[in-house]
């Protein structure tokens, strides 16, 4: 048993109406209130007189006992004692049980002190009065802590006889774990069954936390796990990172036992964990990516209460921007895709969501110039995110021409008619892949840049931008769905060459670093998001395959199939030029596009398109080399690394 508040969902406020159907809900903790606190007051007289009580003394208790009572009631109503729910009485509550105390200490001491003598019959001796409110008092709470205890040691003792739960080991006795092991041990319903700690602070060894031991180091899992028969370990680590994961999950498969963790710790730390959300580790979290801290009144003042459109809403990264921009209450959110399916399921979840805010689905090509201009026309914008692009590498190799279309005349159409209408805000989102482009997809993608840029010349009113980052997890075409669905098949997982390294981020990080670079842009802008440290493809083959069960070439096979055509070996963020500064957020480096003249960028744009409709893949390659000197198209490069720019560490520029 413990007293730690439970999540704010589990007590509801003070239920609404007169005061009085407070006491009829639960007649039975009035009567119970009642009688221990005139048992408070008969033991505080007692006691004060070494219970040899005189006759006159008992007659003034008695009259003063109505008064008291009442008095006391009152008190612990308006502290809201009453609204608790006896079970889940913790240490946030005896706050509400001593504002009590003191409301009535408060009267009583007065009463005491001004009242003459001649009404001495309501004037309590001041030991009685500080022996009546700590026994009583105390006695209210302490009716609620041995509800608890008997609620909880039923819950216990109902789930041991309902199912056999299994033994665990939690590792990480700091904040987490032991928020962690509040949840788990006071719910006996649960399947787990905590038979201590791991911790690799020595100093805690032996130390006990509400009522669990800390038994050992991760050294000592082996042994911990035989002794006491454990079905699996739960990380309860606060700030786990990539090696710490790495390092646990290493000796889990050696013994072996099977590793799980908590997720969203910051919730945990907040209060809001549930044991249901225990769940198996993910390849997430071998990546290590900390959670974004969004300065929330800038990205307010650019999104509230504005009309804000997404291109590309029923992507992965369109289907998240729309969801981190409904947070943010704008005045209406217009979601743009062409695939209607796609449009239908992410209107749908946000509608359900978020009940008072105007969501208009829009099917739509971004490329369709009319229809683009009518919709912008009729809801004047403030802010658009354009996401709606091709991003395949392979497959734009196949089909260079829909390039072209969707990701440089499309972003030209879109960007044109929010400069024409006024819109404050256009944010591209690009990619790393557009720095020193080996493909036809990060070609087009740089050209979306440069088209951008020349934009913010011909409409000083709006602000044109580009947001650039690397891989996102999870997203569609993305690696890490493909080799999931390879392992599931039994392998072999393909790895293009050993040697092949990606940076990666989250979809719900990648967006909300988007909206924080669309708040900081004045306009001309590229900003670059901070992707941490590159991940080499065939150790996350490796460590998925191990987070399966299974073991790296035993279980199943990897194999290298070739470096496609247009990939790079590694990736990066900026070019010589660009001149990338900090920004006042960590994870966001600005810079300024190294554009090119407008009077030779339209008739470059025009070849380009020319040549796209007429499906000529050679012109469209010549024309995205002419046009951007250090691209590689033309001579793609050997399997070795390119030098790699490094953002100065400039002061704070934006």
């Amino acid at each position: 048993m413990n007293f730690a508040a439970p999540s704010q969902h589990e007590l509801p406020m003070a239920p609404p109406g007169p005061w009085w159907r407070i006491f009829l809900r639960r007649p039975m903790h009035l009567v119970l209130d009642v009688a221990v606190l005139a048992l408070a007051l008969a033991l505080a007289y007692l006691f004060r007189f070494e219970f040899v009580l005189p006759r006159v003394w008992s007659e003034r208790a008695l009259t003063q006992l109505p008064f008291v009572l009442a008095l006391q009631l009152l008190t612990l109503l308006a502290a809201g004692v009453y609204s608790y729910i006896w079970r889940y009485v913790g240490l946030a509550e005896i706050s509400g049980f001593a504002r009590a105390a003191l409301y009535t200490l408060a009267p009583l001491i007065v009463i005491r002190l001004v009242l003459p003598t001649t009404m001495d019959l309501y004037r309590m001796p001041l030991s009685v009065i500080f022996m009546d409110t700590v026994l009583g008092f105390g006695s209210v709470l302490a009716l609620r802590v041995v509800r608890r205890v008997v609620y909880e040691r039923f819950e216990r003792q109902e789930g041991q006889s309902n199912k056999r739960r299994k033994a665990v080991l939690l590792i990480g006795a700091g904040k987490a774990g032991v928020l962690a092991a509040r949840e788990l041990v006071g719910r006996g319903a649960s399947e787990m069954l905590i038979k201590g700690f791991v911790d690799d602070d020595r100093e805690k060894l032996g130390s006990v936390i509400h009522g669990v031991k800390v038994l050992g180091t991760t050294a000592d899992l082996p042994r911990l796990v035989r002794e006491l028969g454990v079905d699996h370990v739960v990380i309860t680590i606060a700030k786990a990172g990539r090696e710490d994961f790495r390092r646990i999950l290493g000796v889990c498969e050696s013994i072996p036992v099977k590793a799980r963790v908590i997720p969203a710790i910051h919730e945990l730390l907040a209060g809001t964990i549930s044991v249901n959300r225990i769940r198996n580790v993910e390849i997430e979290d071998l990546l290590g990516r900390e959670p974004i801290q969004l300065d929330r009144e800038l990205v307010g003042a650019f999104l509230t209460g504005k009309t804000v459109v997404v291109t590309g809403a029923g992507g992965s990264i369109g289907s998240e921007l729309a969801r981190q921009v409904a947070r943010f209450g704008p005045r209406r959110l217009l979601l743009l895709e062409r695939a209607e399916g796609a449009l239908f399921e992410i209107d749908r979840e946000l509608v359900a969501k978020h009940a008072g805010l105007q969501i208009v689905p829009v099917v739509a090509d971004v490329g369709d110039a009319e229809r683009v201009d009518v919709v912008f026309a009729q809801h004047r914008p403030d802010v658009v995110f354009h996401a709606a692009a091709h991003k395949h590498v392979p497959m734009m190799e196949k089909n260079p021409g829909e390039a072209i279309k969707n990701n440089v005349v499309g972003t030209r159409t879109v960007a044109e008619a929010a400069g024409r209408n006024g819109c404050r805000a256009f944010v591209l989102i690009s990619t790393d892949k557009a720095v020193r482009p080996t493909s036809i997809m990060g070609a087009s993608k740089r050209v979306a840049e440069l088209v951008v840029q020349s934009l913010h010349r011909r409409f000083p009113t709006t602000r044109f931008l580009a947001v650039r980052f690397g891989n996102v997890l999870g997203s569609a075409g993305s690696v890490i769905p493909i080799f999931r669905e390879q392992i599931v098949q039994g392998g072999p997982v393909t790895v293009t060459h050993p040697d092949m390294v990606r940076f990666f981020m989250t979809i719900p990080e990648a967006a909300q670093l988007v909206l924080q670079a669309g708040a900081l842009g004045e306009g001309g802008e590229i900003f670059m998001l901070d992707m941490g440290e590159p991940v080499k493809i065939l150790e996350l083959a490796k460590d998925m395959i191990r987070l399966s069960g299974l073991r790296p070439y035993d279980d199943v096979d990897i194999v290298f199939s070739g470096v496609r055509p247009g990939e790079k070996l590694y990736e990066e963020l900026g070019t010589e030029g660009e001149d990338a500064k900090r920004t006042r957020h960590p994870k966001i480096f600005v810079g300024h596009i190294v554009g090119i003249d407008a009077a030779a960028l339209e008739p470059a744009v025009a070849a380009l398109l020319s040549a796209a409709i007429d499906d000529d893949a050679a012109a469209v390659r010549q024309g995205l080399a002419s046009l951007i000197p250090e691209s590689l198209l033309l001579h793609p490069p050997m399997a070795t690394a390119p030098t790699a720019v490094t953002p100065s560490l400039s002061p704070v520029t934006v």
